[in-house]
């Protein structure tokens, strides 16, 4: 088994996820508030919009938006061109929250990636993105 490249991904894919739940666990987070925060940093976005650009299913986006405007780091509103629509906006306290969030997933990957020195590092990082693209073609 450890000759196959899907094998050796789902290892490595758990164990990054293992260090992702585990580290933003310790500060009261998880991963999809980071993924969801972050491009609000861009400007407000409809629900649907960001479960888009994130990958993240509908149903996962709303409970994460539930969570995060329960602690101050988001508000909802409905849309002005469309009532059936929220948008979606970061707080002074969700872009902070951002910051801590981006300084836990650098430690995350120096944690996940520390077998590698710096230039095996971009070349996984650059496999990985061809693997991406790939999928995400089909």
């Amino acid at each position: 088994m450890e000759h196959l490249p899907s094998w050796l991904l789902t290892q490595a894919a758990a164990h990054a996820h293992r260090l992702v739940t585990e580290h933003f666990a310790e500060i009261g987070a998880r991963g999809y508030h980071y993924r969801l925060l972050t491009p609000l940093l861009d400007g407000p976005a409809s629900q649907a919009d960001l479960g888009r650009r994130t990958g993240i299913h509908f149903s996962d986006v709303v409970a994460a938006l539930n969570e995060l405007t329960g602690s101050g780091y988001l508000e909802r509103r409905p849309d002005p061109a469309d009532k059936r629509r929220n948008v979606v906006t970061i707080t002074a306290r969700g872009r902070e929250r951002v910051k801590e969030l981006a300084a836990t997933a650098a430690a995350i990957q120096e944690e996940l990636l520390a077998p590698l020195n710096a230039a095996e590092r971009t070349e996984l990082v650059r496999l990985l993105g061809l693997l991406r693209a790939g999928a995400a073609a089909e």
